[in-house]
């Protein structure tokens, strides 16, 4: 069963959907921690109620992002974390995470990539009147949202849809497609280290 670390900074919808998931038994994988830079973001408590040990840390505690980096990924040695699953994570991963799991870092994102990468992708989705937005997963690399496609599933704008209305859609695919997409992932690498 493999370890992984999910991260998060907010409210946490895709971490529970994952921690859900992994409760019913359709992603066979054990969380091992969450990392979350904002200490009083719901996501904790949720993690609190699933029984998943939780590190909280802000980035101002520490010198530099390299220090911040290595505060967390000590945590994931300690925890034995085999990749990490952004969920809600606002910040850049830099290179002391990136070198230690290239390759295994994975994260989600509101938009068909590369169209509107970055912070507020369904607001610039909505704001440019597009047709089509939808949601991607990919790997993460040292840019913004430029990392290998994994999956994506398209979603079409209604015509006179409120931004809160195509805002909840986009997270019901989120919660659907990144569980899903996690546990063909990991049923592919099976026996692969």
């Amino acid at each position: 069963m493999r370890k992984l670390a999910i991260f998060a900074s907010g409210n946490g919808s895709n971490f529970q959907a994952l921690a859900d998931s992994v409760q019913k038994g359709t992603l066979d994988a054990e969380i091992v921690l969450l990392v979350c830079d904002k200490k009083d973001a719901f996501v904790i408590q949720r993690a609190k109620e699933a029984g998943i040990p939780a590190f909280s840390c802000s980035p101002k505690e520490y010198e530099n992002k390299a220090a911040y980096e290595q505060a967390i990924l000590d945590q994931l040695h300690i925890a034995d974390a085999e990749m990490i699953i952004l969920a809600g994570y606002m910040r850049l991963i830099g290179p002391t995470l990136l070198s230690a799991y290239r390759g295994r870092i994975i994260n989600i994102h509101p938009s068909l990539l590369p169209a509107f990468p970055g912070l507020n992708a369904i607001e610039q989705a909505y704001e440019k009147g597009v047709k089509v937005t939808g949601v991607t997963i990919h790997y993460v690399d040292e840019g913004v949202d430029t990392g290998p496609i994994i999956a994506q599933e398209a979603l079409q704008i209604e015509g006179s849809e409120a931004i809160e209305t195509l805002t909840a859609r986009v997270h019901r695919v989120e919660h659907a497609l990144y569980p899903k997409t996690i546990a063909a992932l990991l049923k592919k690498s099976e026996g692969v280290t």
